[in-house]
């Protein structure tokens, strides 16, 4: 029996809500991975609706490709989402978009699919590039950073409390023999930490760092944001699913100091909450995946879900 699982879209009503659809309006999902909030927000547009999609990994393009030629107000780029706005001017000129998508996780079949090298469940070569036609693999990293870098690495991506240990077992194992599958190295981070946390993987952390080096995630985020505040339109919403701490970090960090604008000194009078410089309205408090979502779909248990609605 197979133990692939397929991928189940997470916060999907939540984030299709967030939105606040308009019928007529211009939307960008921003990572359109399976699919799965593109063909929802195109549920709510009508007829003179348009949905832009973006996503840097080949496998979610060519399904893209499937669902645009069957509906000509959907479009996909293959990019990643720190093109967002190049990519927007690119396909709608001077128009402001309605609304921004970004699901920050992992697809399941990236996860699933043994040759992607993003997970220790099956072996598989270390890639973990979500394009793998730019860029180089896990693998060339894991074998010719030093150790400083690669500890580095592990505790500001993965917030390893092992990962100076980790790091110099490593560069002792490459001089024998170098690192090229997962399970190799799953199994090295496992003989140096051991079974720590209950139901999690000790190879979890340092996987998902090298992960976020390799594609350069939070540096692609930051970017997105700020292109994404450029594009949206008056009473556009900006929508993020995050799925670690890292990532929601910066979102929500993001969104308040937009929400909060220039801190000017006290007792200066302001007419204008705009003269502040606010940019952004927050939306409700975040959200997370009900205990039915989580019981459907595990994978969601660390997502969250936070709105931001721009300002005129």
């Amino acid at each position: 029996m197979s133990a692939h699982v397929e991928h189940q879209t997470v916060l999907l009503e939540e984030a299709v809500a967030g939105l606040s659809i308009r019928p007529d309006g211009g939307y960008v999902d921003a990572t359109f991975g399976r699919g799965g909030h593109s063909r929802a927000i195109l549920a709510h547009l009508g007829p003179r609706g348009r949905l832009l999609a973006l996503d840097r990994d080949p496998e979610a393009v060519a399904a893209a490709q499937l669902l645009a030629a069957n509906d000509s107000r959907f479009a996909i780029v293959h990019a990643p989402f720190s093109q967002l706005e190049s990519s927007w001017r690119a396909h709608a000129g001077a128009v402001k978009s309605a609304g921004v998508l970004m699901d920050l996780g992992v697809s399941s079949p990236q996860l699933d699919e043994a040759s992607r090298g993003f997970g220790f469940m099956r072996d598989g070569p270390l890639d973990m590039r979500m394009d793998p036609s730019r860029s180089e693999p896990a693998s060339v990293w894991l074998n010719s950073a030093d150790e400083a870098e690669l500890a580095d690495v592990f505790w500001n991506y993965g917030e390893e409390r092992q990962s100076r240990r980790i790091a110099r077992r490593i560069v002792q194992q490459r001089a024998e023999a170098p690192l090229t599958r997962t399970l190799q190295l799953a199994d090295l981070i496992a003989g140096v930490i051991g079974r720590r946390e209950p139901g999690k993987h000790p190879a979890t952390r340092c996987f998902q760092a090298i992960r976020i080096h390799i594609n350069g995630e939070l540096d692609e985020l930051r970017a997105a944001l700020a292109q994404a505040l450029a594009i949206l339109g008056p009473g556009g919403r900006l929508a993020v699913i995050s799925f670690h701490s890292l990532e929601d970090r910066i979102v929500k960090r993001f969104m308040r100091e937009h929400a909060r604008g220039e801190q000017l000194p006290r007792n200066l009078p302001v007419m204008d909450a705009a003269e502040g410089g606010r940019q952004l309205k927050l939306v409700g408090k975040a959200q997370q995946p009900s205990a039915e979502e989580i019981a459907r779909n595990p994978r969601s248990r660390s997502a969250v879900l936070r709105v931001a609605e721009r300002l005129p």
